[in-house]
């Protein structure tokens, strides 16, 4: 396996600090980290199919399993989504590609076929629902992939155009291509390092949220690793920058497209 790092070895890069005493064992799950080479050696059709199972084995809201996937194989309709997903190297190469879909369509087709009117769809709860329930299945699927060897890159990109991803993959109405997912075995050239994640005390709060949660310690960390990039700024600058509304890469149009698709209406 390509990556091998400890769990004692992966704490110390997400946290800079020493593993507690008594951690178990979670390498497989610490070491994640995005894949964007990958060989030419296929994933078989029937790896794939056990991965989609563990997908569908993740929780979902109430079983009503409101997501699905398409995988883009074919080569001229990977070269276009690729092209619509920022012109990613990794989509272009990887040996699988996935749009990972919240999806009404078939609940809305499966209850009128049993002469129900599914208007509840049109509340935000079910969307809510939805995204929820296409995050925990992908996620399941990389744990799985992960087990195996495989790496795997979520892209985000696959929501800049989402008109024109809907129409590449003949999406109907009630369906939202949410991210994309590339998945294969890492190439032998492949430096994917494990990134630094804010500290635990700025995430998990006891009992009630901290308010004067700071970011500061995580700015100090991820400095090294910016200035490597050529990138002059701290963290919390360079995402600030990221959530000031002027970067939106596309994504601006995407409350009018989900309501078009039948999300979010009330």
């Amino acid at each position: 396996m390509l990556f091998s790092e400890s769990t004692a070895e992966a704490w110390r890069q997400r946290y800079g600090c020493e593993a507690p005493t008594g951690l178990p064992d979670l390498d497989l799950f610490l070491r994640h980290r995005s894949v964007r080479k990958f060989d030419e050696r296929p994933v078989e059709e029937a790896t794939v199919e056990g991965l989609m199972a563990a997908a569908q084995s993740a929780s979902t809201s109430s079983n009503l399993q409101l997501w699905s996937a398409v995988s883009v194989q074919e080569p001229t309709r990977r070269a276009e989504i690729a092209r619509l997903c920022a012109d990613q190297a990794q989509v272009h190469q990887a040996p699988w590609f996935f749009a990972f879909l919240a999806d009404h369509y078939r609940i809305r087709q499966a209850a009128l076929a049993a002469s129900i009117n599914p208007a509840g769809l049109d509340y935000a709860e079910f969307a809510v629902m939805a995204f929820i329930d296409v995050s925990l299945a992908a996620e399941r699927f990389v744990c799985a992939a992960e087990s195996i060897g495989l790496g795997v890159c979520y892209i985000g990109a696959l929501r800049n155009h989402p008109v024109e991803v809907a129409e590449l993959l003949n999406l109907p109405k009630g369906t939202f291509g949410a991210f994309g997912l590339c998945v294969g075995y890492p190439s032998d050239e492949e430096r994917g390092r494990i990134r630094p994640r804010l500290s635990q005390g700025a995430v998990w709060f006891r009992e009630t949220y901290d308010q004067d949660v700071s970011t500061a310690e995580y700015d100090e960390r991820m400095a090294p690793g910016y200035a490597k990039r050529g990138i002059d700024s701290s963290w919390s600058k360079h995402s600030g920058i990221r959530v000031d509304g002027e970067h939106m890469t596309g994504r601006e149009v995407l409350l009018d497209y989900l309501r078009a698709q039948g999300f979010l209406l009330r």
